[in-house]
């Protein structure tokens, strides 16, 4: 992925982080099947250290933090970072890039990386999964989550903020052919159709991946 391509991701969001905030901040609360997730997550990362990677305005981390979890935030978009800085005071929240992660190798129990990859073109998956892989610790559990389909958005306004960036939809059975070609081993792909007035209308996918001990 170009160093052009990532600069206008980090624009946008730039751009598009109060709006986005005052949308998604509270998202949660509306999505048991989501709470569901996280909350078993959080069970199985106590103890360790974990980053919400793509974290937006840290909703993520919040729900995570509050159950019990060590948790710190990451996105592309200084705007976002300061979001959730402003919203979750006692959460820590960094810049960096998912594709080239300032992480130790195998530091984290856990990394939750929701709908952190939509912008990311299928070519650069590799090496966002390779970069989660390496920062997990042997048995550290990845709780990936994204919008199904096989189509490419391209949005040219969001919440009345003009954007040039893509949206990718993503084929659950690709993305779990790709985490295994990573090195995860994939323990369970779950979808759900989508919340009624509660978030854009596609079909979502989780998956829980472990980096294996040997």
């Amino acid at each position: 992925m170009s160093d052009d391509a990532i600069r206008i991701i980090r624009e946008d969001y730039d751009r598009l982080a109060e709006e986005y905030t005052r949308h998604i901040a509270d998202e949660l609360q509306h999505k048991p099947l989501d709470q569901q997730l996280l909350n078993r997550f959080a069970d199985d990362v106590k103890g360790g250290e974990t980053c919400d990677l793509g974290c937006g305005p840290g909703h993520v981390a919040r729900y995570l933090h509050e159950r019990g979890a060590k948790v710190f935030g990451l996105d592309l978009s200084p705007a976002m970072v300061a979001q959730a800085r402003r919203l979750n005071p006692a959460i820590s929240f960094r810049e960096g890039n998912m594709l080239a992660l300032k992480i130790s190798d195998g530091s984290l129990a856990g990394v939750a990386a929701f709908y952190a990859i939509v912008n990311l073109p299928k070519e650069s998956l590799p090496r966002a999964f390779a970069e989660m892989l390496r920062i997990l610790q042997p048995g550290g559990l990845l709780l990936l989550a994204f919008h199904i389909g096989d189509e490419v958005l391209q949005e040219g306004e969001v919440w009345g903020k003009k954007i040039s960036m893509d949206f990718f939809l993503l084929n659950p059975a690709d993305i779990r052919k790709r985490l295994e070609g990573a090195g995860f081993v994939v323990e369970e792909v779950i979808e759900r159709e989508p919340y009624p007035d509660v978030e854009y209308q596609s079909r979502r996918a989780y998956i829980f991946a472990r980096k294996s001990f040997s």
